[in-house]
């Protein structure tokens, strides 16, 4: 299939822009995710899986022999950091990192959505041609009342998002980083580059989403935006944490991929449960995306290993329902409403409490 937008070049060749993701039972998921993310002009894909029982591996597997992907198996045994960082560990010495012109660690729940121009990469580094690191704050979707799990597009079905000014919680404006791979840092991370390189990181130049250049923090360690602003001006990070109940369900019996010692439940729901606006933005590229989709589910054996996780998902909700602390947990997800703002004042009085400096100066 010929490319459907124009990419961007480096010297007269194919810009390279690597996504490297852990994955473990999303394979209900993994479609849409790898079908936008071409559509939008990642050009390589390396996913380590570990763990898989709805499939994941199996897809991964036949997605590499179709040449859509790169999949290593993260079986352990692991680091005390979790797997997710003995993973980024492997991915740090693979040639599709190493050789990238850009990288940008992502999730399965999250979607980058790009304002500028057409909606690509190529558009988004043509609006910001001196940036060597783009902050891309997360947006979240929260669940919107859904309870009952369904094969349809995530991007379609969760639409009301957190408002572009947020003071509270701060994992709310938390992002991920797409960065200029030129030798600044020697590590990947979950939310940005890690190990600078002195005499190199302090050239790095660092943009915000809405094109504002950033202070010396981000070079090295800042992980959250400003909250006193809108930060989406040019691009955004959808994230879809929660998604249906049922299969928010599914998601507390995974667990966390960086945190094994630490359980999904209400708190993480109720930080992430915002419906306040809708934000249909990210349909700009739904007709790209469908493209993408439908090539890749009309391979017989893709299209199988989708529908056969679809199964798999509805039958382990059923399975996990029979425990009580599940079922416990599902009530308090219906008896939960969504989140809501709290006011500057209180939130500035908890950051106090705390003595983080306001992001706002950052």
């Amino acid at each position: 299939m010929p490319a459907l937008h124009t990419e961007p070049l480096v010297r007269d060749r194919l810009m390279r822009v690597t996504a490297i993701t852990c994955m473990k039972n999303e394979a209900a998921f993994l479609l849409e995710w790898l079908a936008h993310h071409k559509a939008i002009g990642f050009t390589d894909f390396l996913v380590l899986s570990n763990g898989c029982n709805d499939g994941t591996d199996g897809m991964l597997d036949r997605l590499q022999e179709l040449g859509h992907l790169t999949h290593l198996r993260n079986d352990g045994p692991h680091d005390q950091g979790g797997i997710q960082w003995t993973g980024f560990k492997i991915a740090d010495k693979h040639p599709l990192v190493r050789e990238a012109d850009w990288l940008m660690t992502l999730d399965v729940d999250e979607f980058v959505n790009i304002h500028a121009g057409d909606h690509t990469l190529a558009a988004l580094f043509s609006a910001l041609p001196d940036a060597d690191a783009i902050t891309l704050t997360w947006r979240l979707f929260g669940n919107d009342g859904v309870i009952d799990y369904c094969d349809q597009p995530i991007t379609g079905q969760f639409t009301r998002a957190a408002p572009e000014v947020m003071t509270w919680p701060w994992r709310a404006f938390l992002f991920k980083t797409l960065y200029r791979n030129r030798g600044a840092y020697r590590k990947l991370g979950v939310h940005r580059p890690r190990s600078p390189v002195e005499g190199v990181v302090e050239t790095t130049r660092w943009l915000d989403g809405s094109g504002r250049t950033l202070d010396g923090k981000f070079q090295r360690h800042q992980i959250f935006s400003a909250y006193t602003r809108p930060n989406y001006g040019l691009v955004q990070l959808n994230h879809y944490p929660l998604g249906a109940m049922e299969s928010f369900i599914l998601k507390s019996d995974r667990g966390r991929v960086n945190r094994s010692d630490k359980p999904i439940g209400m708190d993480y729901w109720c930080e992430r449960n915002w419906c306040e606006v809708e934000d249909n933005s990210i349909r700009q590229t739904g007709a790209p995306r469908q493209a993408q989709l439908a090539e890749l589910m009309s391979d017989p054996k893709l299209a199988n290993l989708h529908h056969a996780a679809v199964d798999w998902r509805k039958q382990r909700f059923r399975e996990l329902m029979q425990d009580e602390a599940n079922r416990a947990l599902f009530g308090r997800l219906l008896l939960t409403p969504p989140a809501r703002p709290i006011p500057m004042d209180d939130a500035q009085r908890i950051y106090n409490f705390a003595q983080i400096p306001r992001a706002a100066d950052h």
